[in-house]
């Protein structure tokens, strides 16, 4: 049901029940793009039945899915309508476009190609924990969890979010993990991750399926390669990629999981829908805290400053990986800043997407 996760903190004022988010929805239903719209974004039913609810809900979960579709015209197909274009002017009139008329040219053979380019459509789900007051986003990149929650602050009156932070920094925690060879409770470090270099050379070190408890992956971060992804296991149930910025990425629910699922008629969508739902809600609420904790814990914007670095960690990369150290602590001490201008971004409200 879920491939990524971005994982949003919802404000203690705001309240909404089920029905009053699908009436906000159903005023942003998705409809097709037209004959010359590039681009279109809507709600649609999460059980992909037509005229269905846009707002499910399984055991006190909410579950919301964004349809994005876009017409896509090669840049090939641009660039040989604007040159004939180009060729026709100066056939008849004798002058050469300048670049102004030769961007403006661009725009009006993008137009007259759409009607005809093929369109392109992505789904996106949301799943809202009121409860634990988390909004939890299927994204694979921050600009498109960015656009998602624009049009929720847009459509949903008082909503107001906040990435989820931790005392310590991703990079720092997998610095430490992969130093050490030790993975935090519950948790064991799988074969894949990714290392970069902080100077202008800006090179990058990839394993994969390989074991990752080695002097060489040591040597690289002695060097000061930092980790912006490793691969991860939790409970030996769920596993995932961990990022630099807090993302889970190529989140995969291991054999076992879906066998300890009531017995159901596998006819039966609608069953299936809420037994899948029900069982990947409850196993990633279980693993997020736990991530957290393994991050130092939240930190809780506006609240005091945890210290960046747990003790023991600080001690660990600092003296067996100094040069990585320096960069974790500037790492570190950018987060509060990231933050701020994180919740300043969310809590803006710009016009509805056409």
């Amino acid at each position: 049901m879920f491939k990524n996760l971005i994982v949003y903190r919802i404000a203690a004022e705001w309240n909404a029940n089920a029905a009053e988010i699908e009436s906000a929805l159903d005023k942003h239903r998705f409809a097709p793009c037209g004959p010359t719209q590039q681009k279109s974004l809507g709600w649609v039913p999460p059980r992909g039945e037509p005229g269905g609810a846009l707002v499910e809900t399984v055991g006190g979960h909410l579950l919301l899915k964004l349809m994005t579709e876009q017409r896509v015209v090669p840049a090939s197909a641009v660039r040989q309508r604007v040159e004939e274009i180009v060729a026709h002017i100066e056939q008849t009139t004798g002058r050469k476009p300048g670049k102004k008329e030769t961007k403006e040219l661009k725009e009006q053979a993008l137009h007259e190609l759409l009607p005809r380019a093929f369109t392109r459509q992505s789904a996106t789900r949301v799943w809202l924990a009121p409860q634990e007051r988390l909004l939890v986003i299927d994204a694979g990149s921050h600009s498109k969890a960015d656009e998602i929650t624009t049009l929720l602050i847009k459509a949903l009156d008082g909503l107001s979010l906040t990435l989820v932070q931790t005392a310590m920094s991703p990079a720092v925690a997998m610095t430490h993990w992969l130093g050490t060879g030790e993975a935090p409770y519950a948790f064991t470090i799988d074969r894949e991750c990714e290392l970069k270099s902080t100077d202008e050379m800006k090179s990058v070190v990839r394993y994969a399926r390989h074991t990752l408890d080695t002097d060489d992956v040591r040597q690289h971060i002695t060097s000061g390669k930092v980790p912006t992804r490793v691969a991860m296991t939790w409970n030996e149930r769920v596993s995932f990629v961990l990022t630099d910025a807090l993302q889970l990425k190529k989140l995969d629910f291991l054999d076992g999981v879906f066998e300890d699922m009531p017995e159901i008629d596998k006819r039966d969508k609608d069953a299936v829908f809420d037994s899948d739902m029900a069982i990947t809600t409850g196993e990633l609420l279980e693993l997020l805290p736990d991530l957290i904790e393994a991050l130092g814990g939240e930190q809780v914007l506006g609240a005091a400053a945890a210290a960046p670095v747990l003790p023991a960690v600080q001690e660990t990369v600092g003296a067996v990986m100094p040069q990585a150290a320096s960069v974790a602590a500037a790492i570190s001490a950018s987060d509060a800043e990231s933050v701020a201008e994180t919740e300043g971004a969310l809590e803006s409200t710009p016009p509805w997407a056409d």
